[in-house]
């Protein structure tokens, strides 16, 4: 049962606030020096590098040989808050920086690049959001990773792409209904597989929001024998041809576990790094972000993930800047809804849920 498919208007971003996506090129031998170098600086800070799926090749090499990490953004949060480590360098986004800080209080959070921000983030300000979550006290709000803070600490929930779909059809068992935000497609994707009750904030993915469906099913045609792997960020006309639809690390899965030797990938192309060392064998073909209507802005690659570079997290590393901070009563109320995912995907028995709204 849906009452209202969305609310009042689309939050798409003014181009302007979109960067130029520009990955810093670097040669052999500054990446050679830049890497001993850092190597050296995370030992002297007892320091660890946590990176997403979506930044520089580079940087998921580094993170991986240095005892770090490479995820999506909670596992991020997780691994720092399980390291002995006194200083993560999060290479990543805004929002990743801040929840590893709600989840390490007492760490020192710092970031290559603190403008690297994210469009659903931006997309969904705090103070419009929570007007509207006044005007309908009967819901429960779940959000997205993908948002602020400040949103998560007015949320009931926060779930990823992987958990989504699990969250919501336990609060739909339980005769819940629903307000969600921030990405209407992942929304829609979660509403129809679940039969929620759900408002829909209407923020959008530039990356993913870019993927054809038109264009789609021509490159299928070209190759029949590809397996389409899709992002449920993507627009319902891609999802629509998906053999799989995923969270980026059930992504990265299923190119190892799937009977086939040549995949589509709607997605951030900077997946392609892990995809490669996991199945080195095998074909990936970027889904298609040209056509009809395309505007490239991004050209499936995040021109706020291209802000993380070598150079930026040597620097960093040098002088202790771009330090991550939230406000303790943000922090805690965050916190809550943080951690009742946590809760919720270690699988503790449901009538067991800490806090369970």
């Amino acid at each position: 049962m849906t009452s209202e498919a969305t609310i009042n208007r689309s939050y798409s971003l003014p181009k302007e606030q979109i960067p130029p996506t520009v990955v810093e090129e670097i040669n052999e031998h500054e990446r050679s020096e830049l890497t001993q170098k850092i190597k050296l600086q995370l030992e002297q800070r007892n320091a660890l590098i946590v990176a997403h799926y979506y930044t520089e090749p580079d940087l998921q090499v580094l993170a991986d040989s240095t005892g770090g990490y490479v995820s999506d953004s909670l596992d991020m949060a997780r691994f720092g808050n399980e390291s002995h480590a006194d200083t993560l360098i999060v290479c990543g986004v805004k929002f990743m920086g801040e929840t590893a800080k709600i989840l390490n209080p007492e760490k020192r959070i710092l970031m290559p690049e603190l403008n690297a921000n994210c469009s659903l983030d931006l997309g969904c300000p705090v103070d419009e959001f929570s007007n509207f979550c006044d005007a309908h006290p009967e819901r429960i709000v779940v959000v997205y990773a993908n948002t602020s803070a400040a949103v998560k600490a007015r949320a009931d929930w926060m779930v990823t792409s992987g958990s989504a779909v699990d969250v919501i059809q336990y609060l739909v068992n339980k005769g819940k209904k629903i307000i969600w935000a921030p990405d209407k497609y992942l929304g829609d994707y979660v509403q129809k597989k679940t039969g929620a009750d759900m408002l829909i904030w209407q923020g959008a993915c530039i990356v993913h929001e870019e993927f054809k469906g038109k264009e789609l099913r021509t490159l299928r045609k070209n190759h029949p024998d590809a397996k389409v792997l899709v992002h449920p960020e993507s627009p319902g006309s891609v999802i629509a041809q998906a053999d799989l639809v995923s969270s980026t690390t059930g992504i990265i899965n299923a190119v190892i576990e799937m009977d086939a030797m040549k995949f589509i990938v709607a997605t951030d192309t900077g997946i392609f790094h892990k995809m490669k060392e996991a199945a080195p064998d095998k074909i990936f073909i970027e889904a298609p972000t040209a056509g009809k209507s395309a505007t490239c802005i991004s050209c499936a690659h995040c021109p706020w993930m291209a802000m993380n570079s070598l150079r930026k997290l040597s620097r960093v590393l040098d002088t202790g800047d771009n330090e991550v901070f939230v406000e303790t009563n943000i922090a805690q109320r965050a916190r809550n809804s943080i951690e009742r995912l946590l809760i919720f995907t270690a699988k503790k028995p449901a009538n067991k849920l800490a806090g369970d709204a």
